[in-house]
């Protein structure tokens, strides 16, 4: 099998198909059933991975520091590059000169559109992105890719549909990106009309000929769907007047999720906020707590170990 992650960058999602895809899901899998049976293994033993993180971050900071451990290998943690040379006026283009000299991997995070990939250009490892700006977020939407491909294994013909905060929430755009490769795909997209789906990823779609929808509602829409996906407000990508405008917009009760399919299941990448109740975490649709945080590390398990082994 063609490994088409070995020494690559991993900056957005659009170079894959779905054959690189169907690979790192069979690593992800194999790597799931070694974690459960022994915790990992040391198959990266020697390799170093450095964390580059200009924004907060808890879940994919951690989820990558996890990945790295249970396969072996060592770390350069950085949770909060404020407390680096950045704060002194470094560029991206030296940190990641750096930094690509004492580690074989860099995984950064950075609040502005495009940074990750000008990092990429600088350094002479490869950089896999954890969230750039309002842009993409490969391995969430990888990860959320694969959680939904467990449920449902066929990936065709589905219904997704995602509500929330959609203008500024980066794993939809990496998602929906990633759900363009699958025929008869459905995408169904709603949020308050101040933050709709972005032109650019309307473009893409449609440049895919993937069928979707936007909305305002999704009450009537719910019944039909597989994938709900929820996101919560983007605070921090908005004014205070705006995020108080549209906040609480859309919370998910379980009067909501029971009208839904009984095998359809709800995501969300968390953090939650207030936009899913709590009580619909015990909903047996719910899949953020039972099953798409883990599978997070798995699927970065498996991108650190193909992009740093060739076999």
């Amino acid at each position: 099998m063609k490994n088409s992650f070995y020494k690559k960058h991993l900056v957005d999602i659009t170079h894959l198909n779905i054959e690189d895809i169907r690979i790192l899901f069979k690593r992800a899998s194999e790597i799931k059933k070694i974690v459960e049976l022994k915790g990992g293994d040391n198959r990266l033993q020697g390799k170093i991975m450095a964390t580059l993180f200009y924004e907060p971050s808890s879940r994919t900071f951690s989820s990558f520091v996890t990945a790295m451990q249970r396969l072996g290998g060592g770390i350069i943690p950085l949770f909060s590059m404020f407390n680096s040379s950045a704060v002194k006026g470094e560029t991206l283009e030296d940190t990641a000169r750096v930094f690509s000299s004492y580690a074989d991997l860099l995984v950064v995070r950075h609040p502005e559109l495009g940074s990750v990939r000008q990092m990429a250009r600088y350094s002479s490892v490869p950089v896999v992105n954890a969230g750039d700006g309002i842009g993409d977020h490969p391995t969430q939407g990888l990860t959320d890719l694969y959680t939904i491909q467990q449920k449902f294994g066929d990936l065709n013909k589905l219904h997704v549909l995602f509500i929330g905060d959609l203008g500024h929430y980066r794993p939809v755009n990496s998602l929906s990106k990633l759900l363009s490769l699958y025929p008869q795909i459905r995408i169904s997209f709603v949020s308050p009309k101040e933050v709709p789906i972005q032109d650019g990823l309307k473009k893409y779609l449609v440049s895919k000929k993937v069928k979707f929808i936007e909305a305002n509602s999704f009450e009537n829409i719910l019944p039909n769907v597989d994938v709900l996906y929820v996101t919560r407000v983007k605070k921090e990508y908005m004014t205070e007047s705006l995020y108080h405008k549209i906040k609480g917009s859309y919370v998910l009760t379980n009067i909501f999720a029971n009208s839904m399919k009984n095998n359809s299941i709800i995501m969300h990448c968390l953090p939650r906020i207030d936009e899913i109740s709590h009580e619909v975490d015990s909903n047996s649709r719910a899949v953020y707590f039972s099953q798409q945080v883990r599978n997070g590390m798995y699927v970065r398990m498996a991108i650190l170990d193909m992009i740093l082994r060739k076999n």
